[in-house]
């Protein structure tokens, strides 16, 4: 028995001594800050984050690699709580809801849809296609509802899923199991940046408007009578409705699914009335804004991309200005276009919807004179974008008696060319030029002006190749005799300086895709207008195409008053067949835009890729982009769709000629007849008549 109780006893000091070593052993730490941001959080585990978990989650936000609001399923007093654990500040988030990318489901389409009853829409998705015959449109098959944790999303009675924007929490579980990417997160940030791809189900129209609107949204807002809405709908892409509205070339009406069947919808005047409904309410419709982001954008140029960058800027959250060099905004509206086509007090109505917007307008500043590249960046803005419009515009402002100067050390080929009669164009050329996109007939003179003015090295960099039998061999062969070293099949994608001197440029070989620098202290850009650049501060020695923006190295070059280096970098480009990359691509714009509504789409393109640059993100994968090229399904018939003549737009010269006092175009009843004829079309289906 006392054996027993020794050996008992001995068994348990040895137990006790191992689990002594064992606790000292395999010891885990647990960090209290952790655990306090565990505590805080709601323990919901839904995922939405992006982590496996709330401890996950926790851990992130410890690291600084997740915001102290991560929590999808949270309210404010948690980021708060979590924000005194960590001795941060919280910040406004954008909200962002998940919402469809169908408008109406198999009952209401004439088109048909050929559902094989699985109850997954993954599933389904793998099996012929997806068991209909649209590739792109919703299967209706609810497993978006089955995957929401917080019950915010149903299946109507249309087959299509519907979002309660009050449950809604932005945690993309929805958009994750869809397998045809129809119920995706939006937000106004997303809505702006984003170029649209061949993975949604856009209308033939809406693919033909260069801005985009979502023009079967408005028509049925109209069709509703809820106006506001309608222009609401509009603002999201166009900054300029009321001016548009007048001057459109409306090829969203050329590509209408109902000339299939009769005539068009008159799209162009259905906007024309719902924006004299909002001049007649005498109070601007301004859409929303992202929360401020303490970002400062300058933008060159006051005509209608300038504004429109700026318009859409201030949308993503930031502090834009635009600085204008004359004494009146709106660029070639003003100047080109007959008073009976665009009245100036339109044209102010608009402009001053820019300015409500949060832009601030400076008139009479002139880039080169007023301020440069680098000062503007010194000053405190984090962005500068160059939308200076071409050289129709200045001819129209008598602006051509003096050399354009827009960032440093670059020089329209035209005013080099100008130089060598008229002496009141100086260019001081440095020892190394580059010359871009320049013909080739008019390289030689180009480059005899050049050397008269002390270049030493010149480089021409041309976009066609070697074998481009538009080339002149014998005034090739003479240029290289003269000493000019030619690059072909290359575009040139960032330049770079110091303060105010241009330093070098990278280029791009086009069909390779691989990057070189070259020094250039003066470049001569071979077309009517400037190039759209977004420039932005690096740090001196940084070369690579990851720049660190804003970093904490470039922020104390400026705030100790010392050399300031820069980078220019060029806008988005769209895939194309020809590999279109580089300044001067088919793609950008040489002189002037072909129309009103195609320089605010660039205005919006200008917009993101400031935004994009300021933050270091990577531009929208651009394999997926709709081009010219890209093959999308279609409708190439009509069937159950009533035939209806189109409603004729009289213009009236004041708005008390119609019934309808705010009108200058269609009556309601016009317009509301006219918006029944829309059909709502899907990629292949629309709506029954």
């Amino acid at each position: 028995m006392i054996q027993s109780i020794l050996m008992m006893g001995g068994l348990g000091v040895l137990i006790s001594t191992a689990l002594v070593i064992a606790s000292k052993a395999f010891y885990v730490y647990e960090d209290p800050t952790v655990l306090a941001i565990d505590d805080a959080l709601p323990g919901a585990n839904c995922g939405g984050c992006g982590y496996p978990g709330c401890m996950p989650n926790a851990q992130a936000i410890a690291d600084g690699v997740q915001s102290v609001n991560s929590c999808v399923a949270a309210g404010d007093d948690v980021a708060q709580a979590i924000a005194a654990i960590m001795g941060v500040s919280v910040v406004d988030r954008e909200p962002e809801f998940a919402g469809p990318g169908c408008y109406y489901g198999n009952d209401e389409a004439d088109m048909e849809y050929k559902y094989l009853g699985l109850t997954d829409c993954r599933a389904a998705s793998l099996m012929f296609g997806g068991m209909k015959e649209c590739r792109i449109g919703c299967l209706g098959l609810g497993t978006c509802v089955k995957a929401c944790l917080f019950d915010a999303l149903t299946i109507g009675s249309d087959g299509l899923p519907k979002v309660d924007q009050e449950k809604c929490t932005g945690c993309g579980a929805c958009e994750v199991v869809c397998p045809k990417n129809i119920i995706r997160l939006t937000s106004v940030t997303r809505r702006i940046m984003r170029e649209y791809t061949d993975e949604e189900c856009i209308t033939p129209c809406q693919r033909a408007c260069p801005t985009g609107i979502d023009i079967k949204e408005y028509i049925r807002l109209i069709r509703e009578g809820d106006y506001t809405g309608s222009i609401q709908v509009i603002k999201e892409r166009n900054p300029f409705p009321s001016v548009i509205a007048r001057i459109c070339p409306a090829e969203c009406e050329s590509h209408c699914r109902r000339l299939l069947q009769d005539d068009s919808v008159a799209i162009n005047h259905l906007k024309r009335f719902v924006c004299d409904y909002e001049m007649n309410q005498n109070k601007l419709s301004l859409p929303y804004k992202a929360p401020l982001s303490g970002k400062k954008i300058a933008v060159i140029g006051g005509g209608v991309q300038g504004l429109s960058t700026a318009f859409f800027s201030a949308r993503l959250g930031h502090e834009p200005t635009v600085f204008e060099a004359t004494d009146s905004l709106g660029g070639i509206l003003r100047q080109a276009i007959s008073r009976e086509r665009l009245s100036m007090d339109v044209l102010e109505w608009d402009i001053e919807g820019v300015r409500q917007m949060g832009v601030d307008l400076k008139t009479n500043t002139t880039a080169g004179r007023d301020f440069t590249i680098d000062s503007l960046l010194k000053e405190g803005f984090n962005a500068v974008f160059t939308a200076t419009g071409g050289w129709d515009s200045r001819l129209l402002r008598k602006d051509i008696d003096k050399t354009a100067k827009v960032f440093p050390g670059t020089f329209l080929l035209i005013d080099l060319l100008r130089s060598k009669t008229d002496k009141n164009l100086d260019i001081s050329s440095g020892e190394s030029v580059v010359i871009a996109g320049s013909g080739n007939k008019s390289l030689p003179g180009a480059v005899d002006i050049l050397k008269e003015n002390g270049a030493k090295n010149i480089t021409a960099i041309l976009r066609k190749p070697t074998d481009d039998l538009s080339l002149d061999p014998a005034g090739i062969d003479q240029l290289i005799k003269a000493g000019i070293t030619i690059i072909y099949h290359a575009g040139i994608t960032r330049v770079m300086g110091e303060d105010d001197q241009l330093k070098s440029i990278e280029y791009t070989k086009i069909s390779t895709g691989e990057k070189k620098i070259i020094d250039a202290d003066t470049l001569i850009i071979g077309s009517g207008r400037f190039p759209e650049l977004v420039f932005i501060p690096m740090a001196p020695n940084d070369s690579t195409d990851d720049s660190d923006n804003e970093s904490q190295e470039t922020q104390e070059i400026i705030a100790n008053a010392g050399p300031l280096a820069w980078e220019g970098v060029e806008l988005l480009k769209k895939p194309d067949s020809n590999r279109e990359l580089g300044l001067l691509s088919d793609q950008d714009t040489k002189t002037e835009y072909s129309s009103v509504v195609a320089a605010i789409n660039g205005g919006r393109k200008g917009a993101a890729a400031l935004h994009n640059l300021m933050y270091g993100i990577q531009y929208q994968e651009a394999s997926k982009i709709i081009t010219e090229q890209t093959r999308l399904q279609d409708v190439f018939s009509l069937n159950s769709v009533d035939t209806s003549s189109r409603n004729i737009l009289i213009p009236r010269q004041t708005r008390k000629e119609w019934l309808d006092e705010f009108s200058t175009g269609f009556s309601t009843d016009k317009a509301h007849t006219e918006a029944e004829r829309c059909l709502r079309c899907g990629l292949i289906c629309y709506e029954k008549s």
